[in-house]
Formats: C-alpha cells, structure tokens, sequence
C-alpha cells in the first residue's frame, strides 16, 4: 500500500510524572520516529517539577537532536504566577508556542513567535480559524470531539476565506474533554486544591472514575476531565488527507507510547492499519473508542473497519 502523505506528531504529557520519569521518556522520545514534539505544562499550575526554563532547555536538547519542538502554554490561566510562566515560555527567542488560551496568543504575537492553535481554544468555524490565522497561527488542532464530516465542511469552507494553515488531528489517547478550577483528584482524597498533597503523582495515567454499575466513564487528572475510553484513529488514517488533515498526534501515556508511536509511523509508511488494529489494543490502558469521529457519542467502541472513512 502506499504511504500517506501526513506528519506524525507527540503531543505535551497530560499526566503529572515525576521530572526523572519526564526526562527519561523525552530521552527515549528523541530516537522516535516523530515530525514535531510538543512540550510543557498544559493542565496544573501546581506541577511545577518541570519550571519553565527547564521545559526550554529540553526543547532545544530535542531540537539539538533533529527534532520540531513546540512549547505548550497551561491552558487555563487563572492567576498572574499563571501568566508569568506563560510569559517565560513566549521569551525563550525562538521555539513555537502552542497557545491553549487567548493569553498565550497574545503573548506569541508579542514576541513574534509562530504559534499553534492547540485543541483547548475551542474553534468550531471557518471564521474564528481565519481570525486565528490571521493572528499568526500556523496550525491548528481541531476540538476532540469533532466529526469527520463537521471538519470536512469547516475545512472546505475555511480554503474559500483563509490562507493556508496545517491541520493537526488529535489521533491517540485519552481525550481531554474538560477544565476546572476545581480538583477532582483532590476532592476524591478529601482534600482541598490548594493541599492536594500532589495526589496526581500516583495517577500516571489519570483516575478512572466509574459509574454507579461499575462503567468506565471518565477519567480524572487533576482540574481535568479525560475520556475512559482510548481514542484511536489508527483505522481512519487513509481517509483523513482527504479531509484536508495534515499531521496526527499521539498523546503521550505512561507505558509504551514508543510502541505506539511505531505503529502510527507504519500506518502512515503504507502498513495496512486494520492490521495494526489488533496490536494497538494491546498497548492501550483502555478500551478503544472513536466514536466522536464518526458523530457518534465519544464512548462508542472502535468499529470493525473504516479503513476508508
């Protein structure tokens, strides 16, 4: 079969991991098959093992080694230490941003950064993407639970108003659904946000949280809400260019995100991937979902093949 004609990309760690554990799996990452590593604090202003220009000295270690590196900005800034951090990431000179929230956009203009519009700025419509490419950004990541239809229409539309921009598609992992002020890690150990006493260091993977028949439902990740389910789109590489997709990304989990990663670049190289299905299965830590993908409730089981959707 023939290779597809889209960029591989791993995107920031969701998960709160010790810096050791950080260092050694962005060690092993380096020798990864990847177009673009994304780095940074997206989620907890708490977790701080990993300061700002640590995040920056990795990012040109990986750059050293041949790699794209992009800097991720926290996605929900709610104080001025908040803002500061975001304020050393947009400093560093030359890395790109991936701006999660309006400040950080405004800060990769000030600094005359290129940017990514990362998945948490919530752009549904051709409109808002021309604003944000207008702004600078030179690529976009689609809100997670958008359809495959839903995104062939904003793209069609968005190529008759805007000037070019990449689209990268959320396409491994647990989906990030939510943001809170509140911590719900916190709270599942009776404790208050600010004395989490970093519970989510326990949690490499997130806390499943379960209904009350037992269902997996959700997972907890600090202020941040996850799916239970692994969403995959491993079977629908060979339909995405089609849509006007440019580069996938896996996100990062705790055990054999390499593994992964291999299969998506042999996908990608011209493996069949409803081949590779069966052994992706075995490397996530959850059941395998794609239900949003196909305008279905997210939660929705992968599908026997779509090798063409």
């Amino acid at each position: 079969m023939t290779s597809l004609n889209l960029q591989l990309t791993l995107g920031p760690v969701l998960f709160f991991w010790p810096r050791d554990t950080l260092l050694d799996f962005y060690a092993a990452a380096a020798d990864w098959p990847l177009d673009r590593i994304y780095l940074g604090e997206v989620v907890c202003s708490r977790r701080q093992q990993m300061r700002p220009q640590d995040w920056i000295s990795l990012a040109r270690d990986l750059a050293s080694a041949g790699k794209r590196v992009t800097l991720s900005c926290q996605a929900l800034l709610e104080s001025e230490s908040d803002l500061r951090r975001a304020r050393q990431l947009a400093a560093n000179g030359d890395i790109a941003l991936e701006a999660n929230d309006l400040g950080a956009i405004k800060l990769a203009r000030e600094h005359g950064l290129p940017f990514v519009a990362g998945p948490h700025l919530n752009i549904y419509n051709a409109d808002t993407l021309k604003l944000i490419r207008d702004w600078g950004a030179e690529r976009w990541v689609p809100p997670v639970e958008m359809d495959r239809a839903t995104l062939a229409e904003l793209l069609a539309r968005y190529a008759e108003i805007g000037a070019p921009i990449a689209t990268e598609l959320f396409a491994w992992g647990k989906l990030p659904l939510a943001l809170s002020a509140r911590c719900f890690t916190a709270r599942h150990y009776n404790l208050s946000k600010d004395d989490c006493q970093f519970r989510c260091l326990e949690h490499p993977d997130g806390l499943n949280m379960r209904t009350q028949d037992q269902q997996d439902f959700l997972t907890l990740n600090g202020i941040q809400t996850l799916s239970a389910g692994c969403h995959s789109l491993l079977p629908h590489l060979r339909g995405l260019a089609a849509v006007g997709v440019n580069a996938v990304r896996v996100s990062p989990q705790s055990r054999a995100t390499g593994d992964v990663v291999a299969l998506f670049r042999q996908a990608l190289d011209g493996a069949d991937p409803d081949t590779l299905q069966a052994a992706s299965g075995r490397l996530a830590d959850a059941e395998l979902v794609d239900g949003y993908w196909r305008g279905q409730a997210g939660n929705q089981a992968l599908g026997v093949s779509h090798a063409h959707s």
